[in-house]
């Protein structure tokens, strides 16, 4: 079987490489460089001490090993979308995109049609049922990444490999050091891969500069406060409005006037909802629900993190309804509500907050 790695330098695949030839295979490692690249400025996330440990990975293991670039690519389907989103008052979520768009969608139309699997580092496992392949949860439920993989095909999922989706991030850890490999303690990344050490705030301001206006306290219409612009807050921020008295939230923007409204408090209801409306909504494998409109219990997440939150979703038209069992927190627009069966084993798809 011929497998195309992914391997990016940090630790978690560069033990998929290892994983890999303890099962016998003998991979080709891809290492892709999807930074941005412009006339007036180079922006590059990976580093070069990326290329020089996988390129120690590479030689330890007598893989073949090949650099490959999709900046443009990147900027059309990533870049792009996500400064679009931003200026729309939407949060965006580049890695959903960067996963389904580039490396399992470019890579695939470049390099990947030549391979039988692709594997990566995603802590996410693989199901089998009646001969169809689903995406399912890791072990390790505190490093589960099926959030950002929501978006997949079901083309892509049945090529997909993840070797290290049985392991908890501790044993990952463990391997690595035992077999001396130079990413075993490196920091695990964090932020948008395409900014690399770019303040966030710095590449919004680039592309959408800066537009004044006023903060105003939801419950009373007080002025509170100014800000920059509101593509630079998200609705459930917290921190970075250089208030005081708080804790504030952002819980609305009104694009038209440039307004954003806060609550005051440090657990105020009005930064919490308990329906969510999704359109788009994408089915990885299949629509298991059929076209029977009644409600369907399920869990779900709206942003990164361990924890699934039970509730029933329904089809209205072209929009899916969430009535979540529990009430949440800063639910966005732009953001993607990702969708696990009742024992959040499986992974049905995801849909678009409006």
């Amino acid at each position: 079987m011929e497998i195309a790695a992914l391997v990016s330098g940090g630790v978690d695949s560069s033990v998929v490489v290892h994983q890999l030839k303890e099962a016998g295979h003998d991979p080709v490692i891809f290492y892709i460089r999807i930074g941005m690249e412009e006339k007036d400025g180079y922006v590059d996330c990976p580093s070069e001490e990326d290329i020089e440990i996988v390129s120690f990975i590479a030689k330890k293991y007598g893989c073949r090993f090949e650099i490959v670039s999709l900046h443009e690519e990147y900027w059309e389907k990533v870049v792009s979308y996500t400064i679009d989103s931003v200026k729309r008052g939407l949060t965006p979520n580049p890695d959903v995109m960067c996963n389904r768009y580039i490396k399992f969608g470019c890579f695939e139309d470049k390099w990947g049609k030549n391979f039988d699997k692709i594997a990566t580092g995603h802590y996410a496992t693989t199901t089998e049922i009646n001969g169809k392949t689903w995406l399912s949860t890791a072990r390790d439920a505190r490093k589960d990444q099926t959030d950002f993989l929501g978006q997949i095909t079901n083309l892509q999922i049945t090529k997909l490999m993840f070797p290290i989706g049985h392991l908890l991030k501790s044993e990952v850890r463990a391997t690595a050091t035992a077999q001396h490999l130079p990413s075993a303690q490196r920091k695990d990344s964090q932020g948008i891969c395409f900014l690399g050490k770019i303040n966030y705030n710095h590449f919004i301001e680039r592309y959408l500069g800066r537009r004044p206006g006023r903060i105003v306290e939801w419950e009373t219409g007080r002025i509170v406060g100014t800000h920059n612009g509101y593509w630079f807050h998200t609705i459930g921020q917290r921190k970075g409005m250089g208030l005081s008295g708080g804790p504030w939230f952002v819980i609305k923007k009104d694009l038209e006037q440039n307004l954003l409204y806060v609550s005051n408090g440090y657990d105020p209801e009005t930064q919490y909802g308990k329906t969510i409306e999704m359109h788009g909504f994408h089915f990885i494998t299949e629509d298991p629900w059929g076209t029977e409109d009644d409600a369907r219990a399920i869990t779900f997440k709206i942003r990164h993190t361990p924890n699934f939150t039970p509730g029933r979703i329904r089809r209205t038209g072209d929009l899916y309804r969430i009535d979540s069992d529990r009430k949440i927190q800063g639910i966005a627009p732009g953001q993607f509500a990702v969708i696990y069966d009742h024992e959040h084993r499986l992974c049905i798809g995801s849909g678009m907050i409006v």
